[in-house]
């Protein structure tokens, strides 16, 4: 183990994560990083290895499903998975539908790439949506504008993200340029990891690839009447770039609900926030009561009542959904209770 960590690090092993393992580890263990997430199953690599195993799972709650960045501890010889090491963060959002799973995006991400494009696919509410993601990873979040080549009004975008989005890292961006790279190497280094997230069309493949210097990616244009692209990724994927530094591709994204996100929202909205610990009342709702921080602030033209509709908005999906989640997962743990002791009582009848 030791006479590997120089090359560990090269697909994104820190300090921490050595620390994680206890001496026998060490001796006996080889970590591997989850490099792409598939319908069959999971693809591993690390030094030595590049190949696919089963999915794997450490308990019973969704979380502890191994995604794409995840690190592995194999056992030395039969290379099986003997656990899923601590992450440093993890990108998650509820799973579309009428289901209340939530779905893994990414973990292990130092950098999320925002993702969108100087057309009709700019939208600041989304937008909030994915920051707050990212805040309550405690990855760092930057705006890529993409397709600025060919909007004649890039810099209104650009303007109209810097002002929505205030104290956040906006980037307008030709993806197809050679010069990309140069653009975003100073928000990460080698041996960090980036993902990018954002709508079907926007660019994310296509940026991928010119990353890569290759073309890895299918990518596939837009609808001209709404500008929104179809999946070209449909699965998510870890790319090493020449820079040392690690990039995750995932799919588009029609629908981002946040569950387990207050502290990433309130990050997010840190301003309307601030102004509500000042309201006479603690469940002061902002809608007209006496004494109201928030109410006076709109007023006073110091902050936008749409901001403030979309905050509420926000706040109300995460605490349903994130109820939702804990409602279901007490129902897991009461049935798989159940089931257990079933079977000790069926072990002891026998």
């Amino acid at each position: 183990m030791t006479l590997q960590l120089a090359e560990l690090a090269a697909f994104g092993w820190q300090n921490s994560d050595t620390a994680e393992l206890s001496a026998d580890e060490i001796e006996t263990c080889r970590p591997v990083r989850v490099v792409a997430v598939e319908r069959s199953g999971l693809r591993i690599a690390g030094p030595g290895i590049d190949t696919g195993i089963p999915p794997f799972r450490s308990g019973e709650d969704e979380e502890g499903a191994a995604t794409v960045g995840d690190w592995l501890l194999l056992d030395g010889e039969a290379l099986r998975p003997r656990r899923l090491l601590p992450r440093k963060s993890l990108l998650k959002r509820r799973a579309p539908g009428t289901g209340r799973q939530i779905q893994l995006i990414a973990a292990n991400v130092d950098v999320l790439f925002i993702v969108t494009s100087c057309n009709q696919d700019f939208n600041i509410a989304r937008l909030e949506r994915y920051l707050a993601l990212a805040r309550e990873a405690g990855a760092l979040p930057v705006i890529l504008l993409t397709k600025a080549d060919l909007a004649d009004d890039a810099g209104t975008y650009a303007s109209a993200a810097a002002d929505g989005l205030p104290g956040v890292f906006v980037a307008a961006i030709d993806a197809r340029s050679a010069a990309v790279g140069g653009q975003l190497l100073p928000y990460w280094r080698a041996g960090q990891t980036a993902a990018l997230v954002g709508s079907s069309g926007v660019g994310k493949s296509t940026l991928v690839n010119t990353l890569l210097g290759r073309d890895e990616i299918a990518t596939a244009g837009i609808r001209e009447d709404d500008d929104k692209g179809r999946h070209t990724t449909t699965s998510r994927a870890l790319y090493r770039l020449a820079n040392g530094a690690w990039l995750v591709d995932t799919p588009g994204m029609r629908e981002l609900q946040l569950t387990d996100a207050e502290f990433g929202i309130s990050a997010v909205f840190e301003d309307i926030v601030a102004l509500a610990g000042d309201c006479r009342f603690g469940d002061c709702r902002h809608e007209g009561e006496p004494g109201c921080a928030v109410r006076a602030a709109i007023e006073a033209g110091d902050l936008d009542p749409a901001r403030l509709a979309r905050w509420q908005k926000l706040h109300r999906e995460e605490t349903h959904n994130s109820a939702s989640l804990a409602e279901r997962r007490a129902k897991d743990r009461k049935f798989g209770k159940m089931v257990k002791r079933a079977m000790a009582e069926k072990r002891q009848r026998e």
